[in-house]
């Protein structure tokens, strides 16, 4: 090709090496194209129009808690058509942040003007750097927090890391520092998550109450379409989502969407969701439930929304 190029009075003739090592320099040197036309971009490879919409950083943030339903609230607000939802989880609060926000706006789905970015990572309820940093992004940030009785989230919790690691110690035992003294071990992060009056403490020092609203993990299972209604208020979005969206599945015994919204096909979460607790001796829920009431009324006291976990 090179040749053909250099010598076009001779277009099929073998070019010896010295001559095609000349014609190339030239042609390097001069920078034009050859006369005949590139060949075509293979099927499917040409870049399609323009995608509607911009990178945005999320307006709200479903920052908690782990194995509370953050993914039954995610599934289910990214129906709205006024929503766009980061599948995935970053983790730029408290493990990536280092990358930067142009990292982390990079990552979110692109929105209109009259749409809202949200994104979860249940983790931020309880990293301790995580409020400033959301604040420095923006005060204006919306704060959604799925909270669920925190002796069941701990069990749930335990539930899956042994799915994982079937090795672990006994929940009882990783549970107790000396189980006669009924001394819990708040070191354990199965534990330690669901002191949540603990961990809105440092939220509260950044934000202000009317800035975070409390979803109820029971509530989301029994009535998904009114703890629903409540975050498209909170949102400042119509109420769009109803119990026309939702239908109960009994084998894995919580609420599913009747369409997902990718498609017009039921949608229900992962395997993962709705698997069977692990048992645990009637006396250790109990202590549990001794430890975490203190915990709990002080959580309600401070939020104003009695759950009933006792």
């Amino acid at each position: 090709l090179l040749c053909c190029c250099g010598s076009p009075a001779a277009p099929r003739a073998r070019c010896p090496p010295a001559r095609a090592a000349a014609a190339a320099k030239k042609l390097l040197q001069q920078s034009r194209p050859c006369g005949r036309a590139a060949p075509a971009p293979p099927a499917g490879s040409a870049p399609g129009p323009a995608r509607p919409g911009t990178k945005r950083l999320p307006r709200a943030i479903v920052v908690g808690v782990k194995k509370g339903g953050t993914r039954a609230v995610l599934e289910f607000i990214r129906v709205h058509p006024e929503v766009r939802a980061l599948g995935t989880e970053p983790h730029f609060f408290d493990r990536n942040y280092h990358r930067g926000l142009e990292w982390y706006r990079s990552l979110m789905p692109r929105t209109l003007d009259s749409q809202i970015t949200v994104e979860k990572t249940p983790s931020y309820f309880v990293t301790k750097e995580a409020p400033r940093r959301i604040f420095n992004m923006s005060r204006d940030t919306k704060l959604i927090v799925v909270v669920r009785n925190p002796v069941t989230r701990a069990i749930s919790d335990y539930t899956q890391t042994l799915s994982k690691k079937p090795d672990i110690p006994t929940f009882e035992g990783l549970t107790f520092l000396n189980r006669s003294l009924g001394l819990v071990d708040t070191s354990w992060n199965a534990i330690r998550i669901g002191m949540y009056a603990v961990h809105l403490q440092g939220w509260l020092q950044y934000f202000p109450l009317s800035q975070i609203h409390f979803v109820s993990g029971e509530k989301l299972i029994t009535d998904p379409a009114g703890e629903m209604g409540k975050v498209q208020d909170f949102l400042g979005i119509k109420r769009v989502i109803t119990d026309k969206h939702f239908y109960f599945n009994k084998t894995k015994g919580f609420p599913c969407l009747k369409k997902s919204e990718s498609s017009g096909l039921p949608r229900c979460l992962g395997k993962s969701k709705g698997r069977t607790h692990v048992q645990i001796d009637p006396e250790v829920i109990e202590q549990l439930r001794e430890f975490y009431r203190p915990y709990n009324i002080k959580f309600y006291e401070t939020v104003g929304q009695d759950f009933r976990w006792e």
